[in-house]
């Protein structure tokens, strides 16, 4: 049977199915859920509570990081028994919120389901991403990101679109419980693909570990620790981590404003809203896919970045300035599809970079600390909005973000890629130097 390691294709088609099912869930919670909030009269303080709680658990990833990388059963693979448990319980957490009884006036238990699904989704994304850093090659690293991107926002597009129906069409119940069944069919694809050869499907069937494995996988809690100091504490390390932590909680900002924008200022249905963002989404997703990943390796990173830190900049600011235009739907739709194309391909051009900075044998931790920052400046300017909105009009609410690209984009001409992708070499050359050092003396 083929495995991941040796399969350039069903390694593209495995991790394009796992962001997919990260993007289900994701998907209502971030827009779905929001916009028909704002439709059924829930305050902007209300629906930035939800966001919040929804966001929180992606800050608590690197407290399973470690354990991923610490403990796993090497038989079946380094990630992929973590990849299994959470796709199971990103299910079962779905159901529960599916049940949860008149959820629009019971927002402290939609809030804990909602929280529960993020949890299982953020366990989910850390060994992904785990598996990711250890499986793909680095030469395709962009490509797969670009893959991987762009399928996670084109799930999200199709729960957006499917579920924003669902709920119209008969109930908040059923749209929830069929994106569950959407993730459940996914589950499939791991539970019936190993990562490296001869290895086990599951735990009573025949294989054994890799040699590979037992080399990347860590015994001991001091190492790992040790390791991730050493290579997070690199200039270039803590220049991507601020990078991320503003530009996440940027991309947070707008995303939690729009539905409450279009719904309270422009008189949008939630159906409408979620229809037209879905579209947006998708559009960027395959658009992504496509060009995401390709652009990359032809231009290179940091210069793509620029390209794309100032198209947002002007297209936020041309937004704000033809006010006047705000009453034409197709003009706010317009904004929606530039604006996810662009934020598609940043978004896959950060991640690519965090993901080639990476250390192996930390790899799911370092990894998830730099997306557990990232998730922090989701919270951390989500929770803005409010207070923005309580004291200046929509036109500077929106103008905002625009503003926190800008201190992005400056921030970006400081980062040297190149670096540090030779400073994580040289931490490995040590690190084999030590261990061929302690094998001779045993």
């Amino acid at each position: 049977m083929a495995s991941l390691s040796n399969n350039t294709l069903l390694r593209y088609c495995h991790f394009i199915a796992l962001y997919f099912a990260q993007g289900i869930p994701e998907g209502m919670l971030a827009f779905g859920i929001p916009a028909w909030m704002a439709m059924n009269g829930k305050t902007p303080g209300q629906i930035a509570s939800f966001a919040i709680a929804v966001g929180l658990p992606w800050s608590f990833k690197f407290i399973v990081a470690p354990l991923m990388d610490r403990y796993t059963y090497l038989p079946m693979g380094r990630k992929r028994p973590w990849v299994i448990v959470g796709q199971l319980g990103l299910i079962l957490s779905c159901i529960y919120l599916a049940y949860v009884p008149d959820p629009l006036n019971n927002l402290n238990q939609m809030m804990l389901a909602g929280f529960l699904v993020s949890f299982f989704g953020a366990f989910q994304d850390v060994a992904t991403d785990g598996m990711a850093v250890d499986i793909i090659p680095l030469n395709q690293q962009a490509r797969a990101n670009g893959f991987m991107w762009g399928s996670k926002t084109i799930g999200m597009s199709v729960s957006l679109a499917l579920g924003s129906w669902l709920i119209s069409k008969y109930n908040y119940t059923s749209a929830i419980l069929a994106l569950a069944a959407i993730i459940g069919l996914i589950m499939l694809m791991p539970l019936f693909t190993t990562e490296r050869e001869n290895e086990k499907l599951a735990p009573w069937s025949k294989g054994k570990a890799s040699n590979e494995t037992k080399t990347l996988q860590l015994d001991n809690w001091l190492t790992i620790f040790k390791s991730l100091f050493q290579v997070f504490t690199l200039r270039n390390s803590l220049m991507i981590a601020i990078i991320l932590f503003i530009s996440q909680g940027a991309f947070k900002y707008i995303s939690t404003l729009l539905p409450i924008f279009t719904v309270k200022e422009l008189g949008w249905t939630n159906v409408t809203y979620s229809q037209y963002y879905a579209t947006a989404k998708l559009i960027g997703g395959i658009t992504g896919m496509l060009l995401g990943g390709i652009l990359i390796e032809w231009f290179g990173k940091k210069r793509m970045l620029n390209i794309y830190f100032i198209g947002l900049i002007i297209l936020t600011s041309s937004f704000v300035f033809f006010k006047t235009y705000w009453a034409n739907m197709y003009f706010i739709y317009s904004f929606m599809i530039v604006y996810n194309i662009i934020y598609t391909i940043t978004s896959i051009c950060l991640f690519a970079i965090a993901m080639q900075c990476c250390w192996k044998k930390v790899s799911a931790s370092q990894f998830t600390l730099y997306m557990t920052i990232a998730n922090l400046g989701q919270i951390a300017l989500a929770a803005f909005i409010g207070p923005i909105k309580a004291q200046f009009d929509w036109q500077i609410t929106i103008w905002a973000f625009a503003i926190m690209i800008a201190v992005v984009w400056v921030l970006l001409q400081f980062l040297k890629i190149n670096k540090q992708i030779a400073k994580v070499a040289e931490l490995e050359r040590k690190d084999l130097d030590s261990n061929l050092f302690k094998m001779a003396a045993d």
